[in-house]
């Protein structure tokens, strides 16, 4: 898992086009079959948090401030 979190942190650092390359080398060697039952309770969980933002139950967190988590910064 620390290994994950270094490379993130890495490729966070890189300039868009580089992490885009990267995002689309790793979504092209994603597996082919849809799991329908995965991607409907993905939809579901899309929903409830649209919901939970329209109602104001949670607020959104601005990019820079989840970056600076996300990096450990």
């Amino acid at each position: 898992m620390s290994d994950m979190h270094e490379f993130l942190r890495k490729a966070l650092r890189l300039s868009p086009e580089a992490r885009a390359a990267i995002a689309g080398s790793l979504l092209d060697r994603l597996d082919e079959r849809l799991d329908t039952d995965a991607l409907a309770r993905w939809e579901d969980e899309v929903g409830k948090r649209l919901r939970e933002l329209d109602s104001g139950a949670v607020a959104p967190v601005p990019w820079s401030e989840a970056r600076r988590v996300i990096a450990g910064e």
